[in-house]
Order: structure tokens, then sequence, then C-alpha cells
């Protein structure tokens, strides 16, 4: 009889895999697998791969801000994305890209039902940009290449990670309840000390590898901590986003994560600060 009892108990028991984390640690590997096997071949099958990443990002966007109507505006608005990426790897000038833009924004703002659809749709369409041109980008650029993408990685993975566990962990004063309920200070400072330390350890293997560092180790530093910092923000921006709206995840695509924008947020937040830097560096000289 007990042994009966104790085999019922067993059965109903949920799998290490079918719960919360055991969902996103999987997703998170086979995620990861995906992305450094892409890194590695570079080339257009890299840019594609972050080219459907924009398309999913950007079309998820849409879904949750309710612009209207919405297939057509993802229908141009992708084809603008594709047009960006085509053009980069053409090696076409910096003013090609501007007018490409331009004239998707103009596209939406003529598709859009109301007066809020232009806004937000040229926002998606920003933040999927950033997503699709950032990464090929970096990974085309002599002094950054694949050891720019994994500093990038690794401290977006490493704060996050880390921020998790430290978190639920620790516990203590809220970070940002309004946004974020479950975020805590100790939270962000375990992800920044972890950012940081993931960004200098990147910096030691590649100088280990005989990779000629356009950075010192202390400028390698504290660019880590600002890019943990812009990791977390990006993380709050879109929790932020999410409760305008009043939606929990921005899909189900990915098991224990949400949408590929869930998953995302952070890298796009340091994407977003090096794509920048990029462009100054472009500008000046």
């Amino acid at each position: 009889m007990d042994g009966g009892e104790g085999a019922s108990s067993e059965s109903v028991r949920p799998r290490w895999v079918a719960t919360e984390l055991g969902a996103r640690v999987v997703s998170a590997v086979v995620l990861g697998t995906v992305t450094l096997v892409a890194t590695y071949a570079g080339g257009w099958p890299f840019a594609l791969f972050w080219l459907i990443a924009g398309t999913t990002v950007l079309a998820e966007w849409l879904g949750m801000t309710r612009v209207e109507p919405r297939l057509p505006t993802q229908i141009a608005l992708g084809a603008a994305l594709a047009i960006l990426t085509l053009l980069y790897l053409a090696g076409s000038s910096l003013p090609s890209f501007a007018l490409s833009a331009g004239g998707a924004v103009l596209a939406a703002a003529a598709l859009g039902r109301r007066s809020r659809d232009p806004l937000w749709s040229a926002a998606g369409f920003a933040y999927a940009t950033v997503i699709s041109l950032v990464p090929p980008v970096v990974r085309d650029r002599p002094e950054l290449g694949v050891v720019g993408l994994l500093w990038m990685f690794a401290v977006v993975w490493g704060t996050d990670v880390a921020a998790y566990f430290t978190g639920r962990r620790l516990g203590g004063p809220k970070l940002w309840p309004r946004v974020s309920p479950k975020k805590t200070w100790s939270g962000f400072l375990g992800g920044l000390g972890a950012g940081v330390l993931s960004g200098i350890l990147v910096y030691f293997v590649a100088e280990s590898f005989g990779w000629d560092s356009p950075v010192s180790l202390t400028t390698a530093a504290v660019v880590s901590g600002i890019a943990s910092i812009a990791s977390q923000g990006g993380d709050l921006a879109e929790s932020a986003l999410k409760r305008r709206f009043d939606v929990k995840d921005s899909s189900h695509l990915i098991p224990g994560h949400g949408g590929v924008m869930d998953r995302l947020d952070g890298f796009w937040a340091v994407a977003a600060l090096v794509g920048a830097i990029l462009l100054v560096l472009e500008v000046v000289t």
C-alpha cells in the first residue's frame, strides 16, 4: 500500500525540465549554442540569423503595442529590415541606410489607423533595426570581430544569470517595484559584478590567444560595467513597456522565457550602446 502511494506521488512529481527554471535553462542552452554557431560562421548566415531575430522582435513589438493594421505594417517594416540587411551586405553607405529607414518610417506612418500607431511603429522598427544590424557590424569590424560579440554575450548572459540567482537568494529592497516587482538591489549588484567579471574574462582569454585589444584592461572593465547596467536597464525598459500594455510576455515562442524580445531585451540595450559608439566613431573619423 505504502509502495503504491509512493509510486503515485513520484509519478505526479514534475520533472526538473518541466519546471520554470528547467525550461529557462534548456531554452538558454539551445539558443546560446545556436547563437555561438552562427557567430562562428559569420558572413551572410550570421546576418540572416539576426535578421530573423529582428523581424520576430518587430512582430512581437507590434503585437504588444497593438498597432493597427498589424499585418500590413509588419510586412512593410519587415521588408525594410530585409532591405537594410541587404544594403549592409552590399557595403552601402550610411546615407543609403538613412534613406531606407526614413522611407520605412514614412510607410508605417501612412499605414497607421490611429494617431498613436506611427509612433509605436517607428519605435518598434528602430528597436528591431538595432537587433538586426549591430551584431553583424560588430562581427565584421577587424578590431572587434568574434571577440567583440563574445564580450557582448558574456556581459549580458553573466549579468542576467547572476542577477536572477542573487536576487532570489538574497532578496532585499526592490529595485523598481512599480515596473518590475521581483527585481532587487541585491540582484542588480550581483549582476553588475558578474557582468564586469565576464567582460574581463573574455578580455584575458582573447589576449591569451593573440587578440590585439583596441582598449586597455581598465577601459574594458569600465565599459563592461556600463554595459551590464545598460543590460539591466534594457530589461527594466521592456518590463515597463509590458506593464504599459498589460501583457506578461512579448509572446510564448521560447519555453521559460516568453518571446524573443523577452530574451534579447538586455542584449538590445548593450547592442544599442555599442552601435551608438561605432556610429559616432564612423562620423568623426
